[in-house]
């Protein structure tokens, strides 16, 4: 049966490509919905009055008549559509009016005849739909429809084709999902049939990577079906290029030797100061690398000590990487050397490529290092560090700090910004890599690598656009179950709608279809730079929840609040305190105190009230998240608050009891070492803001249910006794 649609599609799209056309008419568009099962309303083609009305007359009752003509794609803009007609006298009326409407919009417009079609129940109207992304490919959209839809862009996008599932999770991730389950005493929609609708949709375009766009707008969906009213499809003008690909171990191979590699040669190695190949040379020797260092320059026999090698064909032994430290117009010379050296990876740290216009000179190296079997990192970059292999080949400052955050960019000045953050917050991290141009090597290879990496915990990626977004998502699917992703994705404009031909083309701007994306992919979007930086420092930090209650402890009520807000804006649930909890916290705080949640146990009380309730916070199973925060009092110094805070989670942690625990602390200067002597024990801490830990700390539940770490069933139920602790469970 499958074999027969796609045989039925394919003549038909043959047909359309063979006439020069790339839109297909409405009925040309029914018989691809029927082959997909895609469900439409009756309908007939009326070539002349006569039969319109003898059609309308079939259908017995009111009919929908539109213009069917290869040259108008928007009907409604040409005043090709008439809806509600009914009798004889009206449709006849109707046939001539939208004819000359259309014969007034295109005079040399070819008209086929005029589309008959049932009039579908009033119901919600929603539109689904697929394009043609330049990073994703094949996408597939949900929204509300009708002709408010470009006003509202309430849509949601998938990469095609999607899974049952993951059709019906789309009708919740739209912001009017609540109008699909019915308001105001309106009955919901058949769920299920709109979900086949978007699932079906997305196959066709996944069989058929010609089509560029299907718009199914609207859908009329009710209680008991979802019928699309129009069904339009277009044709791409062209198929893109196809991408060179590697496999995952050819792939771990290469970056195994790029990221852990035995000898580097640097071609155009200096001994002058202030030449870019004097830098590399200098931090590869000075940061304390122990492998084999081959500095390359023509004009130079000893460079720091090393001998130099006229040409790198002339250096000695197995060389995993070769540094490019020379002008661009060069570059391609010395990479066909590098290649008849069986060097498996070119660092390509000089500009002058794409990025200035240059795109034929990258398409030169591009070239050759396919043809030699070459990986390429750059060009336009400023090399990269892999600390626990003590390698600094970069021309910027050295960095040495080991630890488990891997950090990229695709700009060199937001690859300083990132060193300079790690150095001022002491992060340890297991690399820092510049991605530049991205000629070869890009984020889905660096994300394979670092998935496996065993120094590394958390992945942050700055990222311009995905050469290959599907390779990016597949990629990022095999690393979140086993380490946070976060990316800072640049550019929010709508740039893809200006040359579309539908209704979903002209919703699915760049930005649009990457948050929904990366969001499917499970990777955690940064909204800023710092955020991004913030969230790899902190997500190795947290241990993962084990739920999704949150409880906040704060000696301030107005902090209370605002912790409160941020809780909500990052997704997370403050717990309901049941009444035996409420009674238990109770007894550590003072009458003019505030149980519930947030717990306010009031700014003039000592250290034992803090650390009683932090206790319990952490005693108590059904409590998986902590939120602290702090008011600065002489009664409780913040270094006293500090250090009793990190010797309760120390002890808890001892006993095998880890919950995430983030703090905000108010108050003068000294709270800024306090928050510091915080984070080093494992709490999130941060001075003067109430937002920035909830923010992590949200970033961190993300991830847990995208790695689908958090616990399925609801938190254990029993009842508080009287020496603490819950009975019927542990922590």
């Amino acid at each position: 049966m499958a074999e027969d649609r796609v045989l039925k599609v394919r003549s038909l799209l043959d047909a359309v490509r063979a006439e020069g056309r790339t839109a297909l008419t409405a009925p040309e568009g029914k018989v691809i919905a029927d082959a997909y099962g895609i469900a439409v309303p009756g309908e007939e083609l009326a070539t002349d009055v006569d039969e319109a009305v003898a059609y309308a007359a079939r259908f017995g009752g009111p009919v929908v008549m539109k213009i069917v003509s290869p040259d108008i794609l928007h009907k409604t803009d040409a005043g090709g559509v008439v809806v509600g007609v009914e009798g004889a006298a009206d449709v006849r009326a109707a046939f001539h009016r939208i004819v000359e409407n259309a014969r007034a919009y295109d005079a040399d417009a070819r008209i086929e005849g005029v589309q008959v079609q049932e009039l579908l129940p009033r119901g919600q109207e929603i539109i689904v739909g697929a394009v043609t992304d330049p990073t994703f490919g094949k996408v597939v959209a949900f929204g509300l429809g009708g002709v408010l839809v470009e006003v509202l862009k309430d849509v949601t996008f998938r990469l095609a084709p999607v899974s049952a599932d993951e059709a019906l999770s789309m009708l919740d991730s739209i912001r009017s999902a609540e109008i699909l389950r019915g308001v105001r005493g309106q009955a919901g929609v058949d769920r299920w049939a709109v979900a086949e609708q978007i699932r079906r949709v997305s196959q066709l375009v996944a069989d058929f990577p010609e089509i560029a766009e299907v718009d199914l707008n609207p859908v009329i969906a009710t209680a008991e079906d979802a019928v699309a009213a129009d069904i339009r499809v277009i044709l791409a003008e062209q198929q893109p290029v196809p991408r060179k690909t590697y496999t995952r171990d050819q792939i771990l191979a290469s970056m195994r030797r790029l990221m852990q590699p035995s000898s580097v040669a640097v071609i155009g190695a200096s001994n002058e100061q202030g030449k870019i190949g004097n830098s590399v040379m200098r931090n590869l020797v000075d940061g304390g690398f122990a492998g084999e260092i081959h500095p390359v320059n023509p004009k130079a026999d000893d460079i720091l000590g090393r001998k130099a090698y006229k040409s790198v064909t002339d250096v000695p032994g197995e060389v995993d990487v070769a540094v490019f430290a020379i002008p661009a117009r060069f570059v391609t010379a010395a990479l066909e050397e590098v290649g008849r050296r069986n060097i498996p990876n070119a660092v390509l740290i000089p500009s002058g490529f794409a990025e200035t216009g240059e795109h034929e000179l990258q398409a030169q190296i591009v070239a050759i290092a396919e043809r030699h079997g070459i990986r390429l990192l750059g060009p336009n970059i400023y090399g990269y560090y892999s600390t626990w292999q003590d390698l600094c080949a970069t021309f910027c400052t050295p960095y040495d700090v080991k630890g488990g955050v891997a950090l990229t960019s695709q700009s060199g000045g937001i690859g300083m910004a990132v060193l300079g953050f790690a150095r001022t917050t002491k992060t340890g991290v297991s690399a820092i890599v510049g991605l530049g141009n991205k000629s070869d090597l890009d984020e889905d290879d660096l994300l394979t690598w670092f998935g496996e990496d065993p120094h590394t915990q958390c992945i942050a990626m700055h990222l311009e656009d995905l050469k290959d977004g599907r390779a990016f998502v597949a990629a990022a699917r095999a690393t979140v179950p086993k380490k946070p992703v976060v990316v800072l994705k640049a550019g929010r404009t709508a740039a893809g709608a200006k040359a579309a031909g539908s209704h979903t083309g002209a919703l699915a701007g760049d930005d649009a279809v990457y948050d929904d994306i990366l969001r499917q992919a499970g990777v955690i979007r940064a909204p800023g730079l710092n955020d991004m930086l913030e969230y790899a420092r902190g997500l190795p930090v947290l241990p993962t929840p084990k739920g999704d209650n949150v409880v906040i402890i704060t000696g301030a009520g107005g902090s209370g609040v605002l912790l409160s807000d941020a809780v909500t804006d990052n997704g997370l649930s403050l717990m309901e305190i049941p009444p035996d909890l409420d009674e238990a916290f109770r007894r550590y705080i003072p009458p003019f105190g505030a149980a519930g949640n947030p717990v306010d146990i009031t700014g003039g009380e000592p250290p034992s009230t803090y650390e009683a309730t932090i206790r319990l916070g952490f005693e108590d199973p059904r409590i998986h998240a902590l939120v602290l925060g702090y008011w600065h009092t002489i009664v409780t110094p913040p270094m006293v608050f500090a250090e009793l805070t990190a010797r309760v989670v120390a002890e808890f942690r001892e006993r095998g009891v880890e919950k995430p625990v983030v703090a905000s602390l108010a108050g003068d200067v000294e709270v800024e070492e306090a928050c510091q002597y915080l984070y080093e024990r494992g709490v999130v801490a941060y001075p003067y803001t109430t937002e920035r830990p909830v923010a992590v700390l949200g970033a961190k539940y993300r991830w847990a249910r995208a790695a689908e770490r958090l616990r399925a069933e609801g938190p254990p139920v029993g009842r508080w006794r009287e020496t603490g602790g819950m009975s019927g469970g542990g922590s």
